[in-house]
């Protein structure tokens, strides 16, 4: 296992702030299924954490709302027979979940104008389409 798991730049969850909980995991596995505790619950307690800046704390609080329980950021994983690989996928998991909850917010959409050119285009385009569709009417045709 490769901890801390960095989340952007010099950020990174210490190991000591993760909690581990194990337990049989349904799907594959065969015999080996009903004896090795192979699904990993990860606990991460966001409320209290003083590994992240406060800024980016209050920013992961936020977006992250609905999938708190008490303050505390719960990751499962359950895909592979091995409980280290589930312990890996977590621990990615709750690294990348971070990460897009701590990133700052986009830019905002300056508005622009529609250039004249592309209007002047499309008012074109749509008087050939009316020529066009009025070329079919069968008024004409004696």
């Amino acid at each position: 296992m490769s901890g801390p798991y960095v989340i952007r730049g010099s950020v990174s969850l210490p190991e000591a702030e993760l909690m581990w909980r194990f337990s049989r995991s349904s799907g594959p596995g065969g015999q080996h299924v009903n004896t090795s505790d192979s699904q990993v619950e990860l606990r991460f307690d966001l409320a209290r954490t003083e590994a992240l800046p406060p800024v980016w704390k209050a920013r992961a609080l936020e977006r992250l709302a609905s999938r708190l329980v008490g303050g505390v950021l719960v990751v499962r994983a359950s895909e592979h027979r091995s409980q280290w690989r589930n312990r890996e996928t977590a621990a990615v998991r709750l690294a990348s979940l971070l990460a897009e909850a701590t990133a700052p917010p986009p830019k905002p959409r300056r508005a622009t104008k529609v250039p004249r050119g592309i209007n002047e285009r499309r008012l074109r385009e749509k008087k050939q389409r009316a020529e066009t569709k009025r070329g079919r009417s069968s008024r004409d045709w004696s």
